[in-house]
């Protein structure tokens, strides 16, 4: 994507630039950082939080400066916020230059049991090589090891490992939920997509292939999209893998063996365009929360955009889901590829923020203070 010149920018930068009107359905709900575009930046993609152990938080998250496309010249950045994500750093630091032939991106960063943070990010090298790879520090990210690839040499294609999926389980075992779309063999990619999840049993430093990868398929047995996956262990030890689908909802299936293997992947019930859903626990409680574009009011055929976005809670470890509320509505906008982040007070979710204006709709990103206590209201 090209761009010509400052004067598109001065046009462009007053719709990024502002505060979103959030909905009123959480009160106190506030955009504490906007990642707008500039000449040279023409997009901040999808990022993921960690909290380090002096309090603050770190966000790293995709700065794009090649173009705008999945496909342009990127590096990994971060800011720090020092009073519980409610302000943020002014200035980027890269975390790391992009490295890939194409690019970096789609971060996850994670507290492992032994104390380090691992960053895992996609390491996209080209249309048919693409790896998510993960990097670990020792000194509360200040510095970062070598890169380790999540995916044997022999298994190289095309893999997506969204921003803020990878998990460790009680167990101790690191899930890395994957969608391949190209394998050594194929003659073509099959952007449709089969999901499963490798793992590492040693605290990421050797990782192995899935047990099964799943397709999906209507009730009629045609095969639809199976894309950015996620896991979340639930209390009674089975992991819940739910996957973003071209059927108008949600797609979901559970393993009772860590994730190994998988039941058939079904509809989840949960209505929704071909876009992500991110979902974790609060902290301490039963309580699930699901943020995604609820679609629920409109038939199969029509959810098409990635508008409104909605929270919505689960008591039952996900069978079931309390009604919807819209934290963005502009119907004219694009909201995807949420990372979540629990404070003692807060929920903080970053997420694609853009507008479907040609070209820009992953192009600015947000993060969103929402207090813990009007989840409930």
């Amino acid at each position: 994507m090209k761009f010509p010149g400052l004067n598109l920018f001065a046009v462009l930068l007053p719709v990024f630039a502002t505060s979103a009107d959030l909905s009123s359905s959480f009160p106190g709900a506030e955009v504490a950082l906007e990642l707008s575009i500039s000449e040279g930046n023409p997009r901040n993609s999808e990022g993921d939080f960690v909290q380090l152990k002096d309090g603050r938080l770190l966000f790293i998250y995709t700065r794009f400066s090649g173009g705008g496309s999945d496909h342009d010249r990127a590096d990994l950045v971060s800011r720090y916020s020092e009073d519980g994500g409610k302000s943020w750093s002014g200035k980027d630091k890269v975390v790391v230059a992009n490295e890939g032939g194409l690019n970096v991106m789609s971060v996850s960063l994670l507290r492992l049991d032994d104390g380090r943070i691992a960053l895992f990010y996609l390491q996209k090298n080209s249309l048919t090589d693409c790896r998510p790879v993960v990097r670990f520090s020792s000194d509360e990210a200040e510095t970062w090891g070598e890169v380790t690839s999540i995916i044997p040499d022999k298994e190289t294609g095309y893999f997506v490992l969204n921003n803020d999926r990878v998990v460790q389980l009680q167990s101790g075992r690191l899930l890395a939920p994957v969608a391949l779309h190209h394998a050594p063999g194929r003659e073509k990619p099959d952007w449709n997509g089969e999901v499963g999840c490798y793992y590492s049993d040693d605290a990421g430093l050797t990782w192995k292939s899935p047990g099964t990868m799943q397709k999906a398929f209507d009730v009629v047995g045609k095969r639809v999209a199976a894309q950015e996956p996620g896991v979340l262990e639930l209390m009674d030890g089975r992991v819940l893998l739910w996957v973003r689908t071209g059927a108008g909802e949600l797609y979901h299936g559970h393993s009772s063996d860590k994730g190994l293997t998988w039941s058939d992947l079904k509809p989840m019930g949960v209505a929704t365009p071909q876009s992500p859903a991110t979902i974790e626990r609060i902290p301490g409680t039963k309580t699930l929360v699901m943020v995604w574009n609820d679609h629920t009011i409109l038939p199969p055929a029509e959810r098409k955009l990635r508008t409104p976005l909605a929270i919505a809670l689960s008591r039952d470890e996900g069978v079931s889901w309390g009604a919807a509320r819209n934290l963005e509505t502009d119907p004219k906008g694009w909201y995807c590829y949420t990372a979540m982040e629990f404070t003692d007070k807060d929920l903080l979710l970053a997420y694609v923020a853009g507008t479907q204006s040609p070209g820009l709709h992953l192009s600015a990103s947000r993060v969103t203070r929402v207090p813990l206590a009007s989840l409930d209201k």
